[in-house]
Order: C-alpha cells, then sequence, then structure tokens
C-alpha cells in the first residue's frame, strides 16, 4: 500500500510557500502522491450532515479558503519532478466535459504524465446554484459526463451526441500523455460504487469508519469481478481528513502504534493508497512536515 499527502491549498496555512514546502518533502520522502480537493464556496447556511437525518450544520472551515485543485497541481509539477499529482476531488459537472478534459489533458502533458484525475459529483447545494449547474443533471448527467471525458482525450476528431451533453465534431488537443489517463470516482452511494466498477479505474472513498469503508470497497470490487475486471488493477485511495494524535477513535488517526495496525487492517480489505490531508484539522506546515518523516517510516 502508498503513502500520499493533501497539500496544505486549503485552511488556515494555505499558500504558495507552504504548499511548495510540503510537495518538495513529500516527493524527497519517496511519497506516491500529493492530492488536492475542489470547493467552489462554503455556503454560510447550514447544511445537512451526511448520514444524520435530519441534523444541519456549518460546512468544515478548512472549506473557507481552497486554492483551486488543478491551477495547484499545475504549479506543483513545476516544482516537482516524479511525484504523482491526484484531485480527490474536483467536481466535474461544474465545468463542460471539453474544458475539464482540456485542463486534465495540459496538466499531463505539463507534469511529464504524473496525473491522476479524481471526479466527484458535487454535493453542495449552493455550489449548484452558484454555477449554474442543475441539480437533476447528477447521476446519469454524470455518467455521460464521464463517457464525453473519454471522447475529447480520444483521438481527433472528437465528436459526442449525447442526451446532456453535446460536442460538434472537432480537433480538442492537447491529448493527455498517458494512455488512459487514470480516473477514479468519489462517492459513497451504491449507484456512485456500482458506476465506478464500470467506468472507472478506482474510487477514492473518505476514511470516517471502518465499516463505511470495507463496504465500499466490497461493493466496488464485486461490481467489478461481475463484469470481468481483475480488481488486483483497480485502486483504492482512502482519504483521511486528520492527522496522527488527532482523532484516536478514528482509522489513521491515533498514534503511530495505533497507526501501524491500521496500515495492516487497510491492506487486508484493499486499499492501494491512503493520503493524509492534516489542514482540516488546522495543523501547522512545521507540524505536518514533521509528521510526514514519521508516517512515512510505517511504510518501508
Amino acid at each position: 500500500m502508498q503513502i500520499g499527502i493533501g497539500l496544505p491549498a486549503s485552511g488556515n496555512f494555505a499558500s504558495a510557500d507552504a504548499i511548495i514546502k510540503i510537495a518538495r518533502r513529500a516527493e524527497e520522502l519517496d511519497y506516491a502522491a500529493v492530492w488536492t480537493f475542489e470547493r467552489v464556496l462554503r455556503t454560510t447556511a447550514n447544511v445537512p450532515v451526511p448520514g444524520r437525518e435530519g441534523v444541519v450544520a456549518p460546512l468544515p472551515e478548512v472549506y473557507k479558503n481552497v486554492f483551486d485543485s488543478l491551477d495547484t497541481l499545475a504549479f506543483v509539477a513545476a516544482h516537482t519532478h516524479k511525484i504523482k499529482l491526484g484531485t480527490s476531488v474536483v467536481d466535474a459537472l461544474f465545468q463542460s466535459p471539453p474544458q475539464l478534459a482540456k485542463r486534465f489533458a495540459t496538466l499531463d502533458q505539463l507534469s511529464n504524465g504524473r496525473v491522476i484525475v479524481g471526479l466527484g459529483q458535487g454535493s453542495q447545494e449552493a455550489e449548484y446554484i452558484a454555477t449554474n449547474t442543475p441539480l437533476k443533471r447528477r447521476g446519469a448527467g454524470f455518467e455521460e459526463y464521464l463517457h464525453a471525458l473519454r471522447a475529447v482525450w480520444g483521438p481527433d476528431p472528437v465528436k459526442f451526441d449525447g442526451r446532456f451533453y453535446k460536442i460538434p465534431e472537432a480537433n480538442i488537443n492537447p491529448k493527455p500523455l498517458q494512455n488512459p489517463l487514470p480516473l477514479l470516482i468519489g462517492g459513497s452511494s451504491h449507484a456512485a460504487l456500482e458506476r465506478a466498477a464500470r467506468l472507472a479505474d478506482g474510487i477514492t472513498p473518505s476514511m470516517r469508519a471502518w465499516d463505511v469503508v470495507e463496504h465500499h470497497v466490497k461493493t466496488f470490487h464485486d461490481g467489478a469481478r461481475a463484469l470481468g475486471r481483475d480488481v488486483s488493477k483497480l485502486h483504492v485511495v482512502a482519504r483521511l481528513n486528520t492527522a496522527p494524535n488527532a482523532n484516536p477513535q478514528q482509522p489513521f488517526g491515533g498514534s503511530l502504534e495505533q497507526i501501524q495496525e491500521d496500515i495492516a487492517r487497510a491492506q487486508a480489505i484493499g486499499l492501494t493508497q491512503v493520503f493524509w490531508d492534516m489542514n482540516w484539522v488546522n495543523l501547522s506546515i512545521d507540524e505536518q512536515l514533521k509528521w510526514m518523516e514519521a508516517l512515512r517510516k510505517l511504510f518501508d
């Protein structure tokens, strides 16, 4: 199992200097990847809490300041050489398929083939309103979006004629350096996991509880096997919105000894990479660098 790190592109310590410090140190320590996520805005209204029916609360403080995901990775690409550049996740529906496909393809070319595409549908109604995206575009519209992306990344001339998206016959370049680009899907519903089993190279769940992520991995793998896919070639990259000693009751949030046990358990259920985003618990950059050193030794 591999180790990754979330870049300080969100929260109180987000800055250009901080991003480069973490990215360069991650590369020096032979981390597999650095990761970003997308947030268009943080509504000031309370929103439903996932998994707690009838409960509403403010969105996390870390969402108050979030750098653009792909712009951040392009910046990191110019200051690193080999580390992978991942999104977990970009909310695809807020841009047209040709626009987003071209941004990822450009980043893959400029980084010499280091991109991992992680996509989701977006969960915040305020962002749908702000981007003039209909909520009904979720589900079937997102699935068609994925097909449109693949078409744009494929050979010219590109042409796509779907229910939700249409692309007139055209040349759309550059193409990604990787063929195909690795594509992960975020989402926890049965429909999202079934869609990933059919259309993606992996999933990127947020890891809050063992039983939940175990169910997600099993659902994804079972769906892929039913389609004759080799699950050993698929990826499960878990986002850890925590840090060592920050949340002892949460997977990968306890002591280093507990985390070592968590690594073994994660490998057993099929995770291929975990990455810590310590900005969620407001850790300073110096503290993040310290933990990066200690965590890397657990993966040797």
